[in-house]
């Protein structure tokens, strides 16, 4: 009797065990405070300007889904868009865009585009359809422009062919201004807007010396961009006339805006990488000031403060939200698809935080937080909100996932 209690005991406790293994397999780590951040932060002592601005509470999604991978490879992919057949555009920062089949399996190159600069962050980069596509096939696209010494933030148009295979009358219509010798922080998401224009977000290049562009007005650096399909200042853009402002600003003081979403209220968001510490998300409005490089939740690489550790300035934004330590943020999107609990979440994709991070927002405040596919141990470089009602990814070691509702 004694062996059989004992086979029943250890019995039981091995069951136990491997249920407890089985249920926490793909679930997130929490910190003591309920947010899903374990790690403190490199800087304490910087306090949130109102409750919820970060570590919010966690929350999980309860809807079972599938992931999957489509294909593993893409090469080195930076953004993702449906055409309207379904097929995706898959940017390659080595500096051509791919056509990819819904289920991953067919890949090919299109050929025309423009020489980039791929060292470092830049190459091809960011895609957008012309919201006029069915009828003139033009794709817009961002990429690091070499010029001379230097490069800059470029963004160019034109004409796909039907057979997908190149594109024609290739024109660029904008330059993020001054040229600089770096290969960090080009930015370069595109948006367009109800009204057919286009959001472009631009980085400030890294580098200290660049830095303060972010904070003047009179260059593209450190900025989001309003601007018409030929490249022209947006009507109604905030500066136009305004001397000291180059009428193509729409907002600035940013830092490295990888993510730029319109949500399905038509409201602008940006997601920017702080500097060690500090990734946020803000609301953008015309005309405002963001703050970076005088203002961050963020510090230095080397452990120094920014502008003596100033977090909040009158005449800045303070962002929804802010992380610390940083996720790396990179391309985000708005879902509308078919799981009824992610309708109207903002989806991120993270690089050094290795998941896509799901924000739950309402009245535009941060009400919830979830880390998503923390177990696959990639670099989320893009997320799209797929034109079939799923979430699509896009992974820095080539890899394109799908996440659909069971």
């Amino acid at each position: 009797m004694k062996f059989n209690k004992f086979y029943i005991s250890a019995l039981s406790l091995f069951l136990i065990l491997s249920s407890c293994k089985d249920n926490t397999v793909n679930a997130q780590s929490l910190g003591k405070d309920g947010s899903v951040e374990t790690k403190a932060p490199n800087s304490p002592e910087y306090k949130p300007a109102f409750a919820g601005q970060t570590r919010i509470k966690a929350v999980k999604t309860s809807t079972p889904y599938n992931v999957e991978v489509l294909s593993k490879d893409l090469g080195k992919p930076w953004g993702i868009i449906n055409l309207p057949d379904g097929w995706f555009l898959i940017t390659d920062k080595r500096g051509y865009i791919n056509v990819v089949s819904t289920d991953g399996k067919q890949i090919s190159k299109i050929e025309g585009f423009p020489k980039v600069d791929s060292k470092g962050q830049g190459g091809m980069l960011d895609v957008a359809l012309d919201p006029d596509f069915s009828n003139n096939r033009m794709i817009y696209f961002s990429f690091s422009e070499p010029y001379e010494k230097g490069n800059h933030t470029a963004v160019g148009k034109g004409m796909l062919s039907a057979d997908l295979k190149n594109v024609s009358g290739v024109q660029v219509i904008f330059r993020a201004t001054p040229t600089y010798d770096g290969d960090k922080h080009y930015g370069s998401r595109l948006a367009f807007d109800k009204d057919g224009n286009l959001f472009v977000s631009t980085g400030e290049r890294s580098d200290k010396q660049t830095r303060v562009y972010a904070q003047r007005t009179d260059n593209y650096l450190g900025k989001i961009l309003k601007i018409t399909k030929d490249g022209k200042p947006a009507p109604g853009n905030p500066f136009i006339g305004k001397a000291g402002f180059k009428p193509e600003i729409y907002a600035y003081g940013i830092r490295n805006p990888q993510g730029l979403a319109i949500d399905p209220n038509g409201t602008l968001w940006d997601v920017e990488m702080g500097p060690k510490g500090g990734d946020e998300i803000n609301l953008i409005r015309p005309g405002k000031n963001y703050g970076w490089g005088d203002v961050t939740y963020g510090i230095e690489y080397s452990g120094e403060k920014i502008n003596n550790g100033t977090t909040q300035k009158a005449g800045t934004e303070q962002p929804v939200y802010y992380w610390d330590p940083v996720i790396s943020p990179s391309g985000v999107t708005f879902y509308t698809g078919n799981m009824e609990e992610w309708k109207g979440n903002l989806f991120i994709g993270c690089l050094s935080g290795e998941h896509i991070n799901r924000i739950v927002m309402k009245d535009n405040k941060v009400v919830g937080e979830e880390r998503l596919l923390a177990d696959q141990k990639e670099r989320f470089r893009d997320v799209l909100n797929g034109s079939d009602g799923s979430l699509y990814a896009v992974t820095d070691s080539g890899k394109l996932y799908r996440i659909s509702k069971k």
